[in-house]
């Protein structure tokens, strides 16, 4: 048993072999997406019976949580970092795209497609609220100059409906403004990373960090 924090052999060995499946897993995502997860098949590349794997992860859905729950660490890890700082959105908005850019699997398993017949735990769930907190208190006012009247007029409808539909904010006090803009931000961003993950800007003859740039200008206060 591990005593005073200190890990035992077992412990660790437990601990290396769980790291293993993970990056047998993601080999296995990357070739085939999520639907295609099988432990079975990972216990055969790791010379192990199914039974035998099965100890270190309950299920295909278990194994899945622990991928979706180091990715949702990691990005909110990222955000937290950058929002420390003292970043504005278009830091933020980087700062997600140099993530997604950097293990677009990863970006994918928690932004793309979802799992037939899974359902995330509630402490993932509280991770993804935890990141829109953040981008929420970025989003706020500063002071700067307003919109013009016509952003105004047309960003006035949107902002009233989501005045009275704010249950994905939660208890954050953020005023319609903020909530307008940081809705937009994740929508209008993750739209455009997902196009540019799945590989449907090649062969326009365009940069999509230009596009990306452009709807950072738009939405950055």
């Amino acid at each position: 048993m591990t005593v005073a924090g200190k890990k035992t052999p077992r412990d660790r060995y437990r601990a290396q072999l769980r790291a293993e499946v993970k990056e047998r897993a993601w080999e296995q995502i990357a070739a085939a997406g999520a639907t295609g997860l099988s432990l079975n098949a990972i216990a055969k590349q790791m010379g192990m019976s199914g039974p035998a794997l099965y100890r270190y992860f309950a299920s295909r859905d278990d194994l899945i949580t622990e991928l979706i729950r180091d990715a949702y660490h990691s990005l909110a890890d990222t955000i937290r970092t950058a929002a420390a700082s003292g970043a504005d959105l278009t830091v933020l908005g980087h700062a997600l795209r140099a993530w997604a850019l950097d293990d677009p699997q990863r970006y994918f398993l928690i932004y793309g497609t979802p799992v037939p017949g899974y359902q995330a735990p509630d402490d993932i769930t509280a991770i993804a609220s935890e990141i829109m907190e953040v981008l929420l208190n970025t989003a706020q006012p500063t002071g700067g100059s307003a919109p013009g009247v016509d952003a105004g007029h047309r960003d006035a409808r949107l902002e009233a409906h989501l005045a009275q539909h704010r249950q994905w904010a939660a208890d954050h006090p953020a005023p319609p403004a903020a909530l307008r803009r940081a809705l937009l931000f994740w929508t209008r961003l993750h739209g455009i990373l997902s196009l540019e993950l799945a590989g449907h800007f090649t062969g326009m003859g365009l940069d999509p960090a230009e596009l990306y740039d452009n709807e950072l200008r738009h939405l950055s206060p």
